[in-house]
């Protein structure tokens, strides 16, 4: 059995924050019906950098979010969609959209109205800025969000700022956070019946995710530093030149400080006054790096690595992406898993990254084609062949 066996949900998301929501309830089990315009679908069909998937609505960009979904189109601009839209907000636990505040409500089918329609309904809407304050109409797109946060400001060093994410990191913390608040919800009608209304934004999503370094602003009163690699709680913590590339280290404790002094055979410089204790080598980390990277550039990062975790200090090589996709230990955490589409072929795409022991969950089926599931819903709320017919013919799906 799946954690959300027997939870409907309605997905009417498109691009990445609410597809992310939804990927994670249906990893999870829940029956994720993806809601799109027969004109196109979800954007993200259309995004990606293969024109050929592109070209057939089936974009990396939406690969890479939609698995274990099933796609019905719905015009719910012509009322016959409306009506089965309703038809299937009746028998839903959970609804999710990422329109703009004040879509749904000029389509009549806010949570106000659909609340009547089923009173135990989850409804999530996902937002930039939130449904309400002064910028809650604006437009809002991840870099958007990153600029309005402060991320760009903290990022990179005195060379590159402001700096973004090398990706949608706000968007997909949005994401992560609506599919968190779902599951506290649906909790929550578990104890009590009663469905509820969700609001949640970009820009509060990603916030707190400066947590320490807003909270040095807020209460210690420390505007951020431009620190690029360097780890402003620490030192030596940070990335160094080996004789072949570079190596993360992070010797954040006292005697891993000493033991890597010991490593680099540079054992004198426990006792230097500039670099003895903690707050000290934060402060004179431009004399103390010079120093140990001399050292390290002696020998090759795989060697340094070894090295160095033998004696307890935290280190890593920095792989490129396609290094990291493919490392044993996230083969060995199946956090990969390769699918078969019967047209497209084999699709790697990410599994839920939560191991559960009893409820394990999982991508088990390709991300769906613009309307293939839709005839087969239409069928179960009891609509005919014949109907199906006419409603495509008349563009309702």
């Amino acid at each position: 059995m799946k954690l959300l066996s027997g939870i409907r949900v309605l997905d009417l998301t498109n691009v990445l924050a609410g597809p992310f929501a939804t990927l994670h309830l249906a990893l999870l089990g829940a029956e994720v019906i993806k809601i799109e315009n027969p004109d196109g679908g979800d954007l993200a069909r259309k995004l990606g950098n293969v024109p050929n998937l592109n070209a057939k609505l089936m974009g990396t960009s939406f690969l890479a979010q939609n698995a274990n979904k099933k796609s019905l189109t719905l015009n719910l601009k012509e009322e016959k969609a409306k009506d089965i839209f309703k038809q299937l907000v009746e028998r839903a636990d959970i609804l999710v959209e990422n329109f703009r505040p004040g879509v749904m409500e000029r389509l009549g089918l806010e949570f106000k109205s659909l609340k009547q329609l089923n009173p135990k309904l989850i409804y999530c809407a996902i937002s930039g800025f939130g449904q309400t304050g002064p910028d809650a109409f604006k437009p809002a797109y991840d870099q958007i969000i990153q600029g309005l946060s402060g991320i760009m400001a903290i990022n990179g060093d005195e060379r590159l700022n402001p700096l973004r994410c090398g990706f949608p990191v706000c968007d997909t913390v949005g994401g992560l956070n609506a599919a968190f608040a779902i599951l506290a919800a649906l909790f929550h009608r578990e104890r009590t019946g009663e469905g509820q209304f969700i609001d949640i934004a970009l820009l509060d999503s990603i916030m707190p995710l400066m947590g320490w370094v807003a909270a040095n602003l807020l209460i210690g009163h420390q505007q951020p530093v431009l620190m690029g690699n360097e780890n402003f709680t620490a030192a030596p913590s940070g990335s160094f030149k080996t004789k072949d590339g570079h190596i993360n280290i992070a010797a954040n404790q006292q005697d891993q400080w000493e033991a890597l002094t010991e490593e680099l055979g540079v054992p004198e410089l426990k006792n230097d006054p500039r670099f003895k204790q903690r707050d000290a080598r934060k402060k004179n980390r431009r004399e103390l790096n010079p120093l140990l990277e001399a050292k390290l550039q002696q020998e090759v990062t795989s060697c340094w690595v070894k090295r160095l975790n033998n004696r307890g200090v935290p280190s890593g090589e920095i792989l490129s992406l396609d290094e990291a996709l493919h490392a044993p230990q996230i083969e060995h955490r199946r956090t990969i898993k390769t699918i078969r589409d019967q047209e497209l072929g084999e699709l790697p795409l990410f599994n839920l990254s939560a191991h559960f022991e009893t409820t394990p969950a999982e991508v088990c089926c390709p991300p769906p084609r613009l309307s293939e599931h839709t005839e087969m819903i239409l069928m179960g709320l009891g609509y005919s062949q014949t109907e199906f017919q006419e409603f495509k013919s008349k563009g309702i799906v």
